[in-house]
């Protein structure tokens, strides 16, 4: 099974996707399944996990009905307010739809670099144990640190690692992200999309080989079977199209055998997110 494992879909409001700021206009529209299959076939790919981009409940049972109208849709990270008095009530709800494969919190927009340390969220994140749900980690590269504290808390618990944790490509600045990523790899319950790296980079002028030390990285910290390709689309087309950011990967991938690069494009997010309904 050939998976992109990190996309999104949204129908646009500029009430309800505020993130989507001047220079962002070509997200400024619908993006749906009828727009992701083309992409996929184009790519050889057999399905993708749908990630949420609101923290909101409604967006995620909206998710989950397109998953179920939709077969190529083979999982949803959706959100839950982990914080929440009433968070197993909402776990109970969603997870009731085998779709529901994750959960993620923006936690890269918290005022409090701290935020996943909390007493209240962390209390979440234990309310997912035995549910067979991955948490998805969204951070930056200065939130590492407390990122391993946090997996180290919850050793039985899967966590995924979105984008890298963004390093700062443009800039070429990867330390201490590398010496940090090495750290948080070092947790084996932790594993690592290759996806948002071309908007990290300089949107206009990048090139492949602008991506190739933090893939190599990456590699280096997680090795070939904890690493999944994620487009981030539509997010990505604010510098590269779709077909662009997959051959990007695909053609960094090609130095890795045959087993490690079905790993790469599907095998791993498989096994990660979809264990209990692939």
């Amino acid at each position: 099974m050939r998976i992109d494992a990190h996309q999104h879909f949204w129908s646009y409001s500029p009430e309800q996707y505020g993130w989507i700021g001047e220079g962002m206009e070509v997200l400024a529209r619908d993006f749906g399944p009828e727009h992701l299959a083309p992409e996929l076939e184009a790519a050889t790919l057999d399905g993708a996990i749908t990630v949420q981009a609101r923290q909101d409940l409604e967006e995620t049972r909206w998710m989950l009905s397109m998953a179920r109208e939709h077969p190529f849709l083979r999982g949803v990270v959706g959100w839950v307010d982990l914080c929440s008095e009433e968070v197993t009530a909402q776990l109970d709800e969603l997870g009731a739809d085998p779709h529901l494969v994750g959960i993620r919190h923006v936690l890269q927009d918290e005022p409090d670099d701290g935020f996943m340390l909390r007493p209240d969220f962390q209390r979440g994140i234990g309310a997912m144990a035995g549910r067979g749900l991955v948490y998805d980690v969204l951070v930056f590269p200065r939130h590492l640190p407390n990122a391993v504290q946090l997996v180290d808390a919850f050793p039985e618990q899967p966590f995924v690692l979105d984008h890298l944790a963004k390093p700062p490509i443009a800039k070429g600045e990867l330390e201490p992200w590398r010496a940090d990523l090495r750290r948080l790899a070092e947790r084996e319950h932790v594993c690592c999309k290759v996806s948002g790296m071309v908007t990290e980079a300089d949107w206009a002028r990048w090139r492949p080989d602008d991506l190739v030390p933090t893939m190599d990285a990456a590699l280096e910290a997680f090795g070939p079977d904890r690493l999944m390709f994620g487009s981030d689309w539509p997010v990505c087309t604010l510098a590269a199209p779709y077909q662009a950011v997959h051959a990007v990967v695909a053609d960094w991938g090609a130095r890795l055998s045959e087993d490690e690069r079905a790993s790469l494009f599907g095998e791993c997010a498989a096994r990660v997110y979809l264990k209990h309904n692939s």
